[in-house]
């Protein structure tokens, strides 16, 4: 029987609050650990029933039946794996160390049931015979390549395998987060005198002061350390010493040989990932996540990366002479002698040339960007001009910290449509980078409502003080908000398609897309607002905003693809050739000077040691997805523009063609259903400045995305 939960446990029944929102007022760290337990044995004790019906295999006993199943896990873990990536406490992380192998061991225990998976491969192999909607048929074939991917077809000796590769992985990406955070917050760069950061904006420099204090070093500043390799900061210190102590501080996250270096740690990744794709007979790991993707195989990621890498690369270097030819003429004007650029110094110089050439001084954007304005009169207005929604904050509905703001989202009707969670700032204990999750997922079977959240890193300004937002920050707090509407506007009938449970690299695309919109006229003039005089942002700085867009996109581009190939490169290795691999900084050098994208200057986005997305975070082998994705955002921006922009009845479209159909649906069969045809390559290489490329390289833009294959299915 089934571990019971007492009675006092939050998790022990439903939520009672409005569309079901977990009570963490009542939820203490203690409740986590049983309400774990309790859920993991009712759920096996579902699945036994399921394995063990005498009746003959059908939709509805079988696979109706693997949905309803895992109710009360799904709820605990929705709640707890948002805490422990927004506020992981040591309690916290103590806590999912120990649940991560239990979680995998919970999975493997359903996915390599014998049992189960003849009764799913009964019904997959009468599909053509029953009576299912378009989505029960989605959900059969997802339901059944995942499975048969997962080991469920292995014998006994390759799922005692399977199982303890899988455990040790669930250990070492845990390893890999929490050594990650650990170094990034050790490594914060300190400064004493103000001085020291000139170039930053008042607003900046107090928000440095206050994250001191929080640490306990009042009369000093701190610039805590974002994920990305290249710091935002970079951009606008003035002092070259303390640019280039902010980069190595970056670079130096763990790479120091200590406790929380991750080289070892990565390293065993690769290895164990490897080993498990040839245990379920694929070449190597990025050919088992290829399997379940739009992109179908690794070839074919590696000709559009190789399509990509050149045009980027000769751009950044066209760049670096620019940048280059500044810095030298602004030193001998100084009466200095001339040096090298290095790459603590790119982002400084690409300010100074983009003020040049394009006169826009992106520091001063700040006070245009006030983080309030930015979230209602920009986010939230361009929802409601396309969709219609309308946001209402709860301040009687708490989450799962004091920084949390809850806000209901309603149609124009009044229908309500889910709740919207941001958690905006950034703490010690939050994890970096910016994210979206769902805490109740949209689904007809059980009636389930949706709660969506995002959070960001924007750094705490002083008591009093407006949060202003970097231009880079307002984009992030478009784009997660892309994904939040993705999950809010889904309507399916199963809780595995629910929301963003779509291909990994589809996923971004409604985020990309939302992006798109920050600096439309009629969105960009609602929200940029002077903080103090409530000007408007003149137009004349909107259009060369606008106007510069491909600015610096051969550094930005470069970096993004240096990371993806990285990650192909690990993930690309035979078991064979990862067990042989013993220096995480020599591979990572060669694999970047065989794609060509070695420039010292333009560093990958993430280096393999802070690679946080494929070490620990969903997306390994699949982090070309970003780039896959803005394909299909570059040529659906195109279609709203050729039919008008945002007009509610463009957005209506895209709501229920794309967005409303979450992952019940073939997602390039989905966006077919939108745009009339597939994509096309063009307008992403011209919004990136890529253009002219070879047209008879593969994927040429006149060529169409390639079309999910048939054994595709979401993990």
């Amino acid at each position: 029987m089934p571990t019971r939960l007492a009675h006092d446990n939050p998790f022990a029944s439903p939520s009672t609050l409005p569309f079901a929102l977990p009570p963490f007022a009542e939820i203490r760290d203690e409740h986590y650990p049983p309400a774990f337990e309790a859920a993991f044995a009712e759920q096996l004790d579902e699945i036994e029933r399921i394995a063990t019906d005498p009746d003959p295999a059908t939709f509805e006993n079988t696979i109706e039946a693997l949905e309803r199943s895992g109710r009360l896990l799904r709820r605990v873990a929705a709640a707890f794996y948002n805490v422990a990536s927004a506020h992981a406490t040591p309690v916290i992380e103590a806590i999912e160390t120990e649940i991560n192998p239990r979680y995998a061991a919970h999975d493997d225990a359903i996915t390599l049931d014998d049992r189960l998976y003849a009764r799913i491969r009964t019904v997959a192999d009468h599909a053509d015979e029953l009576d299912l909607t378009p989505e029960q048929a989605y959900v059969l074939r997802r339901t059944e390549t995942a499975f048969r991917v997962g080991g469920a077809a292995l014998d006994e000796a390759g799922k005692a395998a399977l199982r303890e590769l899988n455990q040790r992985l669930s250990t070492l990406t845990t390893t890999f987060q929490q050594r990650l955070s650990a170094d990034a917050n050790d490594l914060a760069l300190v400064l004493d005198d103000e001085s020291d950061l000139a170039g930053l904006s008042s607003s900046e420099i107090r928000a440095a002061a206050r994250a001191a204090a929080d640490r306990g070093l009042d009369g000093s500043y701190v610039l805590p350390l974002s994920l990305f390799t290249n710091q935002p900061a970079l951009a606008r210190l003035e002092r070259r010493d303390v640019r280039e102590r902010l980069f190595r501080a970056s670079i130096a996250r763990g790479a120091r040989g200590n406790a929380n270096d991750t080289g070892e740690v990565v390293l065993e990744i690769v290895r164990l990932r490897a080993r498990r794709a040839e245990l379920l007979g694929f070449p190597n790991e990025s050919a088992l996540v290829a399997a379940r993707s739009t992109a179908g195989s690794p070839e074919v990621i590696a000709e559009r990366l190789a399509l990509l890498a050149p045009p980027a690369a000769r751009n950044a270097r066209v760049e670096q002479e620019v940048l280059q030819g500044l810095a030298d003429a602004l030193q001998r004007e100084a009466g200095g002698e001339p040096f090298a650029l290095e790459p603590w110094d790119w982002s400084y110089y690409a300010e100074l040339v983009r003020a040049r050439d394009h006169e826009i001084d992106t520091a001063a954007l700040r006070d245009w960007f006030e983080a309030e304005r930015v979230l209602r009169d920009g986010v939230f207005e361009a929802a409601t001009r396309l969709y219609g929604v309308r946001f209402v904050e709860r301040d009687d509905l708490v989450g799962y910290h004091p920084d949390v703001r809850v806000f209901e989202v309603d149609d124009e009707d009044g229908t309500p449509v889910g709740l919207y969670l941001l958690d905006l700032f950034t703490r010690d204990e939050k994890r970096g980078g910016a994210w979206m999750n769902d805490l109740v997922q949209q689904n007809r079977l059980f009636g389930d409502p949706t709660v969506v959240t995002n959070n960001l890193n924007v750094p705490r300004p002083s008591e009093g003080a407006p949060a202003l937002l970097t231009l880079d920050e307002v984009e992030t707090l478009f784009h997660e908000f892309g994904h939040a509407l993705h999950g809010l506007f889904a309507i399916v009938d199963y809780p595995s398609s629910g929301g963003t449970n779509v291909e990994r690299d589809f996923v971004e695309f409604p985020s990309q897309v939302n992006e798109s919109w920050m600096l439309e006229p009629e969105i960009v003039e609602n929200y940029a607002r002077h903080v103090e005089t409530g000007e408007p942002l003149p137009t004349d700085l909107i259009d060369r905003l606008v106007a510069s867009s491909a600015f610096n996109e051969g550094f930005a581009t470069s970096e993004y693809l240096a990371a993806s190939v990285l990650d192909q490169a690990w993930h690309t290795l035979s078991a064979a050739d990862a067990q042989a691999i013993d220096d995480v900084d020599a591979f990572e050098a060669v694999a970047l000077e065989r794609a060509g994208l070695d420039n010292p200057l333009v560093p990958p986005r993430y280096s393999s040691r802070t690679f946080q997305h494929i070490f620990a975070g969903g997306y390994a082998a699949g982090y070309y997805g970003y780039i896959w994705s803005e394909v299909l955002d570059a040529d659906t921006v195109e279609w709203f523009r050729e039919n008008g922009g945002l007009r509610r009845e463009n957005g209506d479209r895209f709501r229920s063609r794309l967005l409303g159909v979450g992952g019940s649906l073939d997602p390039m069969a989905a966006y077919r259903d939108f745009r009339g045809r597939d994509a096309r390559l063009e307008p992403l290489l011209e919004r990136r400045g890529l253009m002219p490329v070879e047209l008879d390289a593969p994927d040429a833009p006149d060529a169409p995305l390639a079309p999910l294959d048939e054994g595709t299915a979401h993990r």
